[in-house]
C-alpha cells in the first residue's frame, strides 16, 4: 500500500491511509464545503447529548464579545434554552469596552443568563507575588477566566462549553488550561473560516462577524499577528489545500496541549 503523502503532520486519530481511501479523499477535508444547517443541529445534538449524560443542569461559557464566543452562546441557547445558558463576561483592563458591550448585547438578544466580572482585582491579587512577563500574564489571565468558569460550572451544576474552533486547537494556539479548560468545545472541528459562515447561518449581529479576532491578553494584540498567519491561509494549509513546513511544525509541537497529562505506566 502507497504511503500517506501527510504523514507525519495528518490530525487524524488514528492515522490511517486506509481511511483516506475509503473516504476516496483526506478525512480531514470531509467538512471543507459545510453544509451549514446539518453541521448546526449536530451541534446542538451533541451540546444536549452532553448536558444529559453529565447529569448537569445547563451550560456555562466566557463570552468576549468575539466571533467563536458568540457562536457557541447561540448553539447552546438554541440547544438548551436561554434559561439553561450561563454567559461569564470577564473584562480586563486591556478589554475593548466595545468587546464588552457586543457580549452584553448579544446576551440580552438571546436572553441568556449574564454576570459581568471584571478580573483585574483577581490579577493584581497575583501580581503582587511575580514578575511582569507579558506572555505568562496573558496565560494567567486565560486560567483565571477558566477558575471562575468552572467555580460558578459547580455552583449550578452546568458543563463549561469551550469556545474554541479547530484551526486554533490544530496549531495550539490557546491556553493550556486556560481557555483550553472546558467540558466539551461544540466547534472543536469547525475551521476558523468555516466558523463565521455557521455565524451567518445563526444570525449572530454583522458587526462580531467581521470583527477582527483578538484573544484581548494586551493592548493592540490581534490573532493573526500572533500566528503570523491569516485564517483563510491557515485553514487551507490544515484542510490539504495548500502547504506550509513552518504551519505543521506547529501542530507537531502543539501535540501535548491537546493530550491528557501522560501517565508514566509501571
Amino acid at each position: 500500500m502507497a504511503n500517506c503523502p501527510k504523514k507525519p503532520f495528518c490530525l487524524l486519530r488514528p492515522r490511517s491511509f486506509l481511511t483516506c481511501l475509503i473516504f476516496k479523499q483526506c478525512p480531514s477535508n470531509v467538512y471543507v464545503a459545510m453544509d451549514v444547517a446539518s453541521v448546526t443541529k449536530r451541534i446542538e445534538r451533541f451540546i444536549r447529548r452532553k448536558v444529559g449524560q453529565a447529569g448537569a443542569r445547563g451550560a456555562v461559557l466566557g463570552l468576549s464579545g468575539g466571533l467563536d464566543s458568540a457562536v457557541v452562546a447561540v448553539l447552546c441557547a438554541r440547544a438548551l434554552g436561554p434559561d439553561n445558558v450561563m454567559a461569564l463576561i470577564m473584562p480586563s483592563s486591556v478589554s475593548r469596552h466595545s468587546d464588552v458591550e457586543d457580549a452584553k448585547t448579544l446576551a440580552a438578544s438571546l436572553g441568556i443568563h449574564r454576570k459581568v466580572i471584571p478580573i483585574d482585582p483577581i490579577l493584581r491579587a497575583f501580581m503582587e507575588h511575580l514578575t511582569h512577563d507579558r506572555m505568562a500574564i496573558g496565560n494567567l489571565m486565560a486560567r483565571i477566566r477558566m477558575c471562575l468558569l468552572y467555580y460558578h460550572a459547580n455552583h449550578v451544576n452546568y458543563l463549561v462549553v469551550g469556545t474554541g474552533n479547530k484551526s486554533e486547537l490544530s496549531v495550539g494556539y490557546f491556553t493550556k488550561y486556560g481557555d483550553g479548560g472546558c467540558d466539551i468545545l461544540p466547534i472543536g472541528d469547525v475551521y476558523k473560516t468555516q466558523v463565521r459562515r455557521l455565524a451567518r447561518h445563526l444570525g449572530v449581529p454583522e458587526k462580531i462577524v467581521k470583527k477582527e479576532p483578538s484573544a484581548g491578553l494586551w493592548g493592540g494584540q490581534t490573532d493573526e499577528k500572533d500566528l503570523g498567519v491569516t485564517y483563510k491561509r491557515l485553514d487551507m494549509v490544515l484542510q490539504g489545500r495548500a502547504s506550509s513546513r513552518r504551519i505543521m511544525e506547529m501542530v507537531r509541537a502543539s501535540r501535548h496541549k491537546r493530550r491528557p497529562p501522560e501517565v508514566c505506566r509501571l
